[in-house]
């Protein structure tokens, strides 16, 4: 029997049974299949099926990472190049020329567009779009790979990887010494912190520098992985900076056009940040961080003796009042002050806003009593609230040509009670 002779009813349960690379195979076989394979309307019934029989997400329940719902889907194309990445993330020798940018285009989609969790301690919400694309990455070590690409999509490839680098998490190449002295030499390089940049990871438009958030990340990180631990068990890129934990948070019954704490900042949080001996950067930036001409000089952070300090504190943090912003009228800046717990006595006020590629900003000085002398400036990595929090980097309010620098880890933990919160702070 033709196949083309049987009733269409059953030729789409034949082609919706099969995996979409075998209904192209087939859509090739003759023009009455092909017809009836590919529609004249993105809006197409046959291919949302295909779509929604992969381990993804809806599209439909997905919002973008800072909330806003997924239109005009087209089914077909979507999918398309949704196999297309997983073919080649099964297999990267099969890349064509200057491919990968588009790949990883399909990948930020992908992980930029999920269903929102609803409460930010829990896990019966899990996105599968990330899911997804964390087994593939993984699976092929996809985030580890030189790629040869045109010199004019060099500055975007790097990006994309970083951005998704930093949403993964640790990779097992970025447990090798040589990885992590690259990152360090990266966060501690004072060049690297300019007027134009805001002292912090962004490019001169404002945007995010997903290189610089990168290592950022990777310095952070190998603080909080037992590496040796989580290779031997094979889930070294499981943590709270990780993928699973980038997932936008929503609340139950909240609007988040309507709520002045869109970004959830009125809360407990923990602050994590990173410094070294000051001298010895001084040291650094004096001979191999400071020349444009010359390579980098990175053996400061290879000596035995080198010792970076890893602190952890507590913020109660409070939103004061909201500023309608003309570039995004549904996410106002929002301002706020805090108070850090014992032993610290610091008390931190700031804002939060949106940036020119729709990622969330913070910006916040601290010090003793009022008198400010540290100044951050972070990103909240993946959706608005996520778990995974907010990562960045701190110096002074001052911007000295030798002020120390650093990275720093902002992460909720809990929503803050209208009283008790035991600071006596006149600020909050």
């Amino acid at each position: 029997m033709n196949l083309v002779t049987l009733p269409l009813e059953i030729v789409e349960t034949i082609i919706l049974a099969s995996d979409p690379i075998e209904v192209a195979q087939l859509s090739q076989t003759c023009r009455c299949l092909y017809s009836s394979v590919y529609p004249s309307s993105p809006e197409s019934v046959l291919w949302r099926s295909l779509f929604l029989q992969q381990p993804l997400d809806d599209p439909r329940q997905c919002v973008s990472n800072i909330g806003f719902p997924r239109k005009d889907i087209d089914w077909c194309r979507e999918l398309q190049r949704i196999v297309r990445a997983r073919t080649v993330l099964q297999d990267p020798s099969l890349l064509r020329p200057n491919e990968v940018v588009d790949i990883l285009r399909t990948l930020v989609q992908l992980v930029s567009n999920v269903p929102p969790m609803f409460n930010l301690g829990d896990d019966d919400d899990p996105s599968f779009n990330l899911a997804w694309t964390a087994a593939y990455l993984r699976k092929c070590s996809f985030l580890d790979r030189d790629f040869p690409v045109d010199p004019k999509y060099s500055e975007e490839l790097a990006q994309l990887l970083a951005y998704l680098h930093t949403l993964y998490g640790i990779t097992r190449a970025d447990t090798k010494p040589s990885r992590h002295v690259e990152s360090r030499a990266y966060v501690y390089n004072l060049r690297n912190y300019r007027w134009d940049n805001e002292f912090g990871p962004f490019d001169e438009q404002g945007g995010v520098n997903w290189v610089h958030m990168q290592a950022l990340h990777h310095v952070v990180s190998m603080h909080v992985v037992d590496v040796k631990e989580e290779l031997e068990h094979d889930r070294i890129w499981k943590y709270q900076m990780s993928i699973p934990h980038t997932q936008i948070v929503i609340p139950r019954g909240l609007d988040l056009d309507e709520t002045k704490d869109w970004a959830g900042v009125t809360g407990v949080w923990l602050v994590s940040f990173c410094f070294c001996d000051h001298r010895v950067l001084l040291a650094f930036n004096e001979s191999g961080g400071g020349s444009e001409s010359e390579p980098l000089d990175t053996s400061t952070f290879e000596r035995p003796d080198f010792v970076e300090v890893f602190r952890t504190l507590e913020i109660h943090i409070r939103v004061t009042r909201t500023l309608y912003d003309q570039r995004h009228p549904n996410r106002p800046t929002i301002y706020f002050v805090g108070a850090m717990g014992d032993p610290s006595t610091s008390t931190i006020n700031g804002r939060v806003q949106m940036t020119p590629d729709n990622q969330v900003q913070w910006h916040f000085v601290s010090g003793e009593q009022g008198n400010a002398i540290w100044s951050s400036e972070g990103v909240q990595v993946g959706g608005i609230r996520s778990r995974f929090g907010v990562l960045g980097s701190w110096t002074t309010i001052f911007h000295d040509p030798d002020d120390p620098v650093g990275p720093f880890w902002l992460r909720k933990v809990s929503e803050l009670e209208e009283s008790g919160s035991g600071l006596d702070n006149p600020l909050l």
